[in-house]
């Protein structure tokens, strides 16, 4: 009876042993699946922050486009040296400022005149 109590004994031990690396084995496993869903999800935000980049620097580049134009614009503009200085004088600020400021009212002095009130 001892012989079949140590084969029991042993059996159980064996079995206990079994359960142990099991249950190590499913949180290896677990472990490595959030590991693994990081990595995906770095990819993932790599990916977002790549296409975001993108679309800032297209938008970055129209805005520049915009700009570009609109100096274009604003230098065809007509201005009558008469006119910057009546603008500078009134309004107490230097000549360039005057001129900037009638381009943006397309040559107008009355218009750039009130905006300044």
């Amino acid at each position: 009876m001892s012989d079949e109590k140590q084969t029991l004994v042993k059996d159980d031990s064996v079995e206990a042993e079994d359960a142990v690396k099991t249950r190590e084995a499913a949180e290896q496993a677990q472990a490595l699946d959030k590991l693994t869903d990081k990595v995906e999800d770095k990819e993932l935000d790599q990916g977002r922050v790549q296409k975001a980049m993108a679309e800032l620097a297209e938008s970055q580049q129209q805005q520049r486009e915009a700009q570009r134009l609109r100096q274009k614009e604003l230098a065809a503009v007509k201005l009558q040296k008469e006119d910057i200085e009546l603008v500078a004088y009134e309004c107490e600020i230097d000549k360039k400022a005057a001129e900037a400021q009638l381009r943006q009212h397309r040559g107008d002095v009355k218009a750039t005149l009130i905006a300044f009130l």
